[in-house]
């Protein structure tokens, strides 16, 4: 293992700094450092944050590899940034059972790009009808802390209940999708002046705020840990402050698009822009920017969820829901949050990589950027702005929303314990 020295790094946007690598850890920080046989990196201008982390990744094999595949996903991931990712469960088969999360695991450990922690579904089948091989899958070399039936929600209340109970044993949390199935039926857009415009039936904000409103008293009542995936209202928001000011052990993410699109973008009837929550208002989207600046929202997650070109070049009704997000995911959030000053870098820090990790319970990633940590360190340039386009992304899919936009930064290198996956913004 090649020993490594970054020079002159701004570690969370502070002073700049040496970090010396050195066997996969971080062996000093300080200034003016030198080491004997270590490869110098430059890194002049660029902030150092640790290791980027997603509690929201669909890396669709096994069953959907046309789609994506554990390494072309984790490949896409080291680009922009992330160290580890969690798998989503609603693959082909789903990951229900020990043996389909060992694989998955297997899979992320044999690409090498970034570590793979598998989502253990809640249900077998994600059908919301019986609790999967939770311990089972618990007490598996993947050793699954979070479990989810993402695509669909736990509708069941007494389902939802017993599955909050079961994971208490393991420190586990429920990573719920809200959503309402009956008060969705047919949905399409966010409920609002644009669906009454586009002719499209309208997806209400209550059928995310219903769900998270009956979690939170259920968490509560069981004491165990709950988290909100893609929260996407404003009504939500306030749901989750309150529970939070309950004391409740309910944590919450924001997607990347989330941050930054409104409903306004689907005008066109583009179904790039069709996804799960719906885009919802301009003023859902300033309350979530607040939210995650003041810890009502713990942390991104990007929901990266890839589609074939024929599943999304369609008509609108019939498209799949979904898009890719893992290689413009830290972009998105220093255009939403940094350059609006919500967040200093510090705070991008905490968002993307220490609350991921503390809320998924990984030891090895989200540690500080000092001596004896773990070296899973993301170099970022925030200077450059680039116009995102699809067929340069890493990922088998190009359903991003963001094509043709401007948006600043880029990721320089990404090392996972001491080992460039990323330098010089190219994959090694």
């Amino acid at each position: 293992m090649t020993d490594h020295l970054i020079k002159g790094a701004r570690v969370l946007g502070g002073d700049p700094a040496d970090l010396l690598v050195r066997d996969g850890r971080i062996a000093e920080v300080g200034t003016g450092l030198d080491a004997a046989g270590a490869r110098v990196v430059d890194a002049a201008g660029l902030v150092a944050l640790p290791g980027l982390v997603d509690l929201h990744t669909h890396l669709r094999e096994p069953g959907r590899e046309d789609a994506e595949t554990v390494e072309s996903g984790t490949r896409a991931a080291a680009k922009g940034g992330y160290t580890a990712v969690h798998a989503m469960a609603n693959t082909d088969p789903v990951a229900d059972t020990a043996g389909v999360v060992e694989q998955v695991w297997r899979l992320g450990r044999e690409a090498g790009y970034c570590d793979v922690h598998p989502v253990g579904a809640v249900t077998r089948g994600i059908a919301g009808e019986q609790l999967a091989e939770l311990g089972a899958m618990a007490d598996s070399a993947a050793r699954v802390r979070v479990f989810s039936d993402d695509g669909h929600c736990v509708s069941d209340a007494v389902i939802m209940r017993r599955a909050l109970e079961y994971v208490k044993a393991f420190d586990g949390v429920v990573a719920q999708h809200a959503q309402e199935p009956r008060l969705t039926e047919g949905a399409q857009l966010n409920e609002g002046e644009m669906s009454a415009a586009l002719g499209l039936r309208g997806w209400p904000a209550v059928a995310e705020e219903a769900i998270i409103a009956r979690d939170v008293l259920l968490a509560q009542h069981v004491g165990s840990r709950l988290h909100v995936c893609h929260v996407s209202t404003a009504g939500s928001i306030d749901i989750i402050r309150w529970a939070k000011s309950k004391g409740c052990q309910v944590t919450a993410e924001v997607t990347p698009h989330h941050l930054l699109l409104t409903d306004a973008a689907a005008r066109t009837y583009d179904p790039i822009y069709k996804v799960n929550p719906p885009l919802r208002t301009a003023d859902d989207v300033t309350a979530l920017r607040h939210a995650l600046a003041d810890g009502t929202i713990d942390c991104v997650a990007t929901d990266h969820a890839p589609h074939p070109v024929e599943a999304k070049e369609t008509e609108w009704a019939v498209a799949a829901m979904g898009m890719i997000g893992l290689e413009t995911a830290l972009s998105v959030v220093q255009e939403a949050m940094v350059e609006t000053d919500l967040l200093d870098w510090a705070g991008v820090a905490d968002r993307m990589s220490f609350a991921p990790a503390r809320i998924g319970r990984l030891s090895g990633q989200g540690r500080p950027l000092e001596a004896g940590s773990p070296a899973n360190i993301t170099l970022y340039d925030p200077a450059p702005r680039r116009r995102v386009d699809p067929t340069s992304m890493t990922s088998k899919s190009r359903n991003t929303p963001f094509a043709g936009l401007d948006l600043p930064g880029r990721v320089v290198a990404t090392f996972l314990r001491g080992e460039p996956t990323v330098l010089e913004g190219k994959l090694q």
